[in-house]
């Protein structure tokens, strides 16, 4: 048995870590949420990322970059220590699955689990993506520096592999999945010790609430374009925060429509490396809504970049037929209130919106069970220690009574 163990150990990859480190984690302390020690580290990380000339060519680095300075960290701290007066330490070792399609998200996952006092095995997308070479190798570099953090960043790659996942849940204390119902379904074979915890990361969709007369009235629109651009085509729209249905509001909404898709298309033009089968998937798409749905209407567009489909009502069952790479799914709303059935739905996560955010109220009023995030257009990918309904403090922490 320990022969076919060791078998497949031969089939990761380590990024970051070793084998040896793996075995020696029960020995690792927990240790206190946002330690100074950690978040000198991470500064230092920040500005090994800012300095690589290969970072400027991927936003989703950059961002990072920015997110893990010291100053924003003391922010985090900040609001972290407002919450009670209870003593905490992290809860151990976290095991974090990273989804395949969203390169970055690894890095966020392991910091979540290093702020908050943690050892973490981190598995990164099997896909080669440059922007996981440039983050692991200024962790690397700083590690140099700071050997006493090694045993809590460990960085492992490896295919589908059911032993491995077995391995690494029983050492955990903390299995934190990202990448849908199926990675999520696949990861729980896989036995977690009995006072274990798990978050999971499930598919999620997102949508766009945009007022007509307010997007009208923005002087600059290029910047609302390269918003919506970052929201959605920057990730092919495979993050879960990328909107995929677009809720008009307003008297003027014809009007404001032919305006932001007029300049939308001139970025993606620009930008966007567009491929033919993307295309084709699309129009596919198209196809296979309108055996369910035979009201819907195929706007008119210049090419295939963007393909936007016109609904007159929705239906939880259109985001059973989503695609990616610039599809969209379009509603005039004349109340707020029409789109409770998006809303209501579990698998709702985030409403991006231009205009004000007090339009918005309602659908939260309401308490229906969708919806954890509402944020402005442009920023529906920031990543927070609050995500996906979980305050993930919380989650990645025990609390000590000390009376």
């Amino acid at each position: 048995m320990q022969t076919e163990l060791n078998d497949e150990m031969n089939r990761i990859s380590f990024l970051t870590g070793t084998q040896e480190l793996v075995e020696q984690l029960s020995n690792v302390c927990a240790m206190e949420p946002f330690h100074e020690r950690m978040i000198e580290f991470l500064n230092e990380v920040s500005r090994e990322v800012m300095q690589d000339t290969r970072s400027k060519q991927y936003s989703d680095v950059i961002t990072f970059g920015f997110w893990i300075r010291k100053a924003s960290l003391l922010k985090l701290k900040e609001r972290f220590e407002k919450k009670d007066s209870n003593y905490r330490l992290g809860k151990g070792v976290v095991f974090h699955v990273g989804p395949a399609n969203v390169p970055v998200n690894f890095a966020y996952s392991l910091v979540a689990g290093l702020l908050n006092g943690n050892a973490n095995i981190v598995r990164v997308p099997s896909k080669l993506f440059p922007q996981v070479t440039i983050l692991t190798e200024a962790f690397n570099k700083v590690l140099d520096k700071y050997t006493d953090m090694k045993p809590y960043i460990i960085c492992v790659r490896y295919e589908r592999n059911q032993k491995i996942n077995d391995y690494y849940s029983a050492l955990s204390d903390v299995r934190v999945v990202w990448g849908g119902d199926h990675t999520i379904g696949e990861l729980r074979k896989s036995p977690l010790p009995p006072r274990s915890s798990e978050i999971t990361f499930a598919d999620r969709y997102s949508i766009a609430v945009i007022d007509a007369e307010y997007y009208l009235n923005i002087p600059n629109k290029e910047k609302v374009a390269l918003d919506f651009y970052n929201d959605t085509f920057f990730s092919d729209q495979n993050a879960c925060t990328s909107p995929r249905i677009i809720v008009w509001v307003g008297e003027k909404v014809e009007k404001a429509k032919e305006v932001f898709w007029k300049e939308a298309h001139n970025l993606v033009e620009k930008k966007y490396q567009f491929q033919s089968i993307q295309g084709v998937n699309k129009l596919t798409q198209c196809l296979k809504i309108a055996t369910v749905c035979p009201d819907i209407k195929i706007e008119e567009h210049r090419d295939n970049r963007i393909i936007r489909v016109a609904v007159s009502q929705l239906s939880d069952k259109l985001m059973e037929y989503r695609e990616n790479s610039g599809y969209f799914y379009e509603y005039n709303c004349k109340n707020i209130s029409e789109i409770k059935v998006l809303c209501n739905d579990k698998r709702c996560q985030t409403v991006a919106y231009l205009g004000e955010k007090n339009m918005l109220l309602p659908l939260l009023k309401f308490g229906w069970k969708g919806i954890d995030r509402v944020v402005p257009m442009g920023s529906t990918m920031d990543f927070d220690l609050i995500w996906d309904g979980y305050d993930l403090s919380s989650q990645l922490t025990r609390v000590i009574v000390f009376q």
